[in-house]
Formats: C-alpha cells, structure tokens, sequence
C-alpha cells in the first residue's frame, strides 16, 4: 500500500501543485485540513523559511501517522534588500490578498527600472519522517518584477514574477511549464530524491483517501 504524505498546508494552490509534481510517486497525498486538522494555524515566527518549515511540518507529525511535509517559499527582491523574503504572504497585513501583496510591491519598486528590479523566488522543504526525522531540500528561481500584472495563471507574485530565459510572467507561461521550472518544482524534484529513500516498502493504512 502506498505511503502517506500529509501536507502542512491550507493552501489549495499548493496542494494542487505538490500533486501534480508528485504523481508518479507510489504515495497517498492530502491536506491537514483533510484530515480534520485545518484549524491547526502554525504561527512563522522564525527568522528563515528552514525554520518556519520545518515548524509547520512538526507541528502536523505530532498529530498524524505519516510523512509529513511543509514548505515555506519567499519572494527576495535585490532593490529592497530582500523583502517581502519570510513576509511575502502577508506583505501587506496578516490577512493580505495576493492582489494587495502585489500593489504593495509595486509600489516599493516605483521608478526602478527592470535591470535593477531583480529578485529570486526560494523555497525550503521539511520532511518529517515516520519516526521523526527532519530533513530539508531547498529550490530557487530568478528573474525581475515586472511593471504590471500580467498573465492569469497561478498565484501569489506569479502575475509580476519574469522568468530568466523566458521573459513571461510565472502567471503567462502556465501551470505546466511552471511546474517544471519553477523554485517549488526544484525543491520538489529534491523531495522527489529524499522521499524515494524514505518509502522503502509501502506499507500501512491510507489515511488520505475517504
């Protein structure tokens, strides 16, 4: 029987993602919140992404049997010293829109021209294992910010984020090349490696599936 892999996220958009890069795996996939456990809002108070991943992912191993996995992805703009970085999914508030993250990002980027507007998307991994091992893999992607929204593909800064070597937006180039290019599909292609010596045999009940 499969293993199962809890993903410590609310997320849809993520959730959706990690499938699809993840569907060869001979792993049974779901949501904390599939699992009853949607309520359970870790709070990101570390001073990296390693350290709020790898906080989101203990924190759902302690309540479920499973390989549990948590990431934690920020956007590092050179001109503004790094920011949004560990902030970028609340910007502009703790309950900020993609939309106002944006707008607010802009904003901070006025009168800078494209050459300067350089930034890197990275993300980081947890995986607790079944006996409680924690480990990290790690992806990024480079690229500039752009002038305006474009493309409606995606989420988060993917109507803003232009892809090196591609010049489109995350949000125009679409959910399957994004998929294969992007920060989280690097990190994931990592988590890919890690969990292939991880499963070893499959065994235990599925706890993803109704």
């Amino acid at each position: 029987m499969n293993k199962n892999i809890i993903l410590s996220t609310g997320n849809i958009h993520k959730v959706e993602e990690i499938k699809d890069i993840l569907k060869e795996l001979p792993v049974n996939i779901c949501s904390k919140k599939d699992l009853g456990f949607g309520d359970i809002d870790v709070e990101e108070d570390g001073t990296t992404l390693e350290e709020n991943a790898i906080k989101k992912a203990v924190a759902i191993s302690q309540k479920v049997d499973g390989i549990v996995i948590a990431d934690d992805t920020g956007l590092f703009v050179d001109e503004l010293g790094g920011e949004p970085g560990i902030y970028s999914s609340r910007y502009s508030g703790e309950n900020a829109s993609y939309e106002e993250n944006n707008k607010k990002l802009l904003r901070k980027l006025e009168g800078i021209a494209l050459e300067e507007r350089t930034a890197t998307f990275k993300t980081v991994i947890a995986i607790v294992t079944e006996d409680k091992q924690v480990k990290t893999v790690y992806g990024e992607c480079k690229g500039k910010i752009g002038f305006e929204f474009k493309g409606d593909s995606g989420f988060g800064y993917d109507p803003l984020f232009i892809v090196d070597g591609y010049d489109k937006t995350f949000a125009e180039l679409g959910e399957e090349v994004k998929n294969k290019i992007s920060h989280r599909a690097k990190a994931l292609e990592e988590l890919k490696k890690e969990l292939k010596n991880i499963i070893g045999e499959t065994n235990g009940e599925d706890i993803c599936s109704e």
